[in-house]
This record gives structure tokens, sequence and C-alpha cells, in this order.
């Protein structure tokens, strides 16, 4: 097996292209680029749900009413 050289490949902010980021609101998507001020800000607090981080949360009651 022949070993092979990876040099690290560095670019200028000038040669990056931007990247487009779009989500689902309402039963549609669309890119983040065009919601208004107030949803890019909830669009910002948004967290990641995982089950398994739900199921170790062992504060949240069994009914979800939030008491």
């Amino acid at each position: 097996m022949t070993e092979q050289k990876t040099d690290d490949i560095v670019l200028k902010d000038s040669e990056r292209q931007p990247c487009e980021v779009w989500t689902r609101v309402m039963g549609y998507h669309r890119p983040v680029q065009s919601f208004n001020t107030g949803k890019k800000g909830e669009f910002a607090e948004r967290v990641c749900f995982t089950e398994k981080r739900a199921e170790e949360h062992v504060d949240a009651p069994a009914c979800g009413c939030g008491r």
C-alpha cells in the first residue's frame, strides 16, 4: 500500500462561497436568509433535539404538562 501525503488546503475568505441554509417552517422549506429579523432570531435560538438526551432528562414530567 502506498502512503499519500495530504496538504492542508487553505482558502482566503474571497475564495469561499456562502452556504445557503434552508429550514422547514410551517410545513414548507425556506432559506433562512429570506427570514425577517424576528424569525432569524428564533432560528438562532433553536436547539437540536435528540431522543437520548430527552430520555436522560429526569426532571421532565411524564405527562408533558410542564408541572
